[in-house]
């Protein structure tokens, strides 16, 4: 069965692993603030802190912008629901702003519309999730522009986007965002198992989301109450500042993920090249295709296609039964039963409706070779003959 998605580990992976196993400390060592380092020296972020997920990542921005009961946040709702959720963890309401159907990101034309009704009836939200589907960054400049005036942050949510560029800086650089989140699931462009990142570039926004993440505790003297301090005690001393979570990311974690972005340039080499295949080979069958123009920008973390002239499920079927595992990315969130018991409802948002009505996600991983996708391209091409 080739996987839509999969996870590429190599002997260097199995050793870092090793040593930290053999010769480190297993959580709270060296390793998580090295990869954290790695992470900016890539990212050009300024500060980075891993946590043990992109789900943990999204929820600790939201709370170091303090986005609370009363706050309203939007975001795509092409997207796991993860990105929506972090605002509910928060107390916040969500709502949603629909996809441009050629980028599948958050559409600039139904935003700004959005914000100038939501301006008259003084319902403005506190802050953007953006949602880099698949890989492609969103037109950050032009909803940067949008969201100014009306002093709206901006969370990137980069699960999809490690390795991906936008006007020429990495995704992750927050050149027009407050925050970007990143994961590292099996799938994404690196590993660690489970895991994320929160990159900033402000002193202020970095400190909150470091308490956030680590139960909200501090042993930093300039951090401390000393009002509250018991002057006896030693250099064992902490003091709980906040109420934080348990997102830290273990040093087993950290260095596997130290290990894989050495290699990141090499996976988005071969993703590309990937993408550029399908892109060619693809070109003459009735399918709506990504941009060629992505093709140095995107990640390529998914590689997704819609169906125009058969029944998308009869497709998926038959792919499966050759062995090839597509896969559907993603059901609209609003659709979800949690969500249209908030008040959402079919037909709320058309384009992002009509792109999953259609969408199939062909597989796209480090370790897929030229035979196994040409297999896939020609049995696609039988099925839709």
């Amino acid at each position: 069965m080739i996987n839509y998605g999969k996870h590429n580990i190599n002997d260097d992976d199995v050793s870092a692993v090793v040593d930290v196993l053999q010769h480190h400390f297993l959580t709270q060592g060296s390793k998580v603030p090295e990869f954290e380092k790695a992470l900016c020296d890539y990212t050009q972020a300024s500060y980075c802190t891993a946590v043990n997920s992109g789900t943990s990542g999204l929820h600790v921005a939201c709370m170091a912008l303090e986005i609370g009961v009363g706050d309203i946040v939007w975001t795509s709702p092409n997207s796991f629901a993860a990105s929506a959720n972090c605002a509910l963890y928060c107390g916040a309401s969500i709502d949603f702003v629909d996809i441009d159907p050629h980028t599948r990101n958050m559409s600039v034309d139904a935003l700004k519309d959005k914000l100038l009704k939501a301006q008259q009836q003084g319902q403005l939200p506190k802050a953007l999730v953006l949602v880099h589907f698949s890989g492609e960054p969103c037109d950050m400049q032009a909803i940067s522009q949008l969201c100014k005036p009306y002093n709206i942050a901006i969370i990137e949510d980069a699960a999809h986007a490690l390795g991906a560029y936008y006007h020429n800086k990495p995704i992750g650089a927050c050149q027009y965002s407050d925050i970007t989140v990143l994961s590292f699931h099996p799938v994404k462009s690196i590993t660690t198992a489970e895991g994320g990142a929160v990159l900033c570039n402000n002193a202020q926004l970095a400190q909150k989301c470091v308490l956030f993440a680590k139960h909200g505790i501090t042993r930093s003297d300039e951090l401390m109450q000393h009002e509250y301090a018991d002057e006896t005690q030693g250099p064992w001393y902490y003091q709980q500042l906040v109420l934080g979570y348990n997102y830290r990311l273990s040093d087993l974690q950290a260095a596997l993920g130290i290990s894989q972005l050495k290699r990141i340039d090499e996976f988005m080499h071969q993703r590309r090249h990937i993408a550029k295949r399908y892109l060619e080979k693809l070109n003459d069958l009735p399918l709506a295709l990504p941009s060629l123009q992505m093709l140095e920008a995107s990640s390529w973390h998914l590689f997704m296609v819609e169906v125009k002239t058969h029944e998308r499920k009869h497709v998926y079927e038959k792919l499966h039964a050759q062995g090839i595992a597509v896969n559907v990315h993603y059901i609209p969130i609003h659709l979800h039963p949690f969500y249209q018991q908030l008040g959402f409802k079919k037909g709320d948002f058309p384009a992002a409706e009509k792109f999953y009505d259609n969408a199939l996600t062909l597989p796209i991983y480090v370790g897929l070779d030229d035979t196994q996708q040409d297999y896939i391209i020609n049995t696609l091409k039988s099925i839709l003959a």
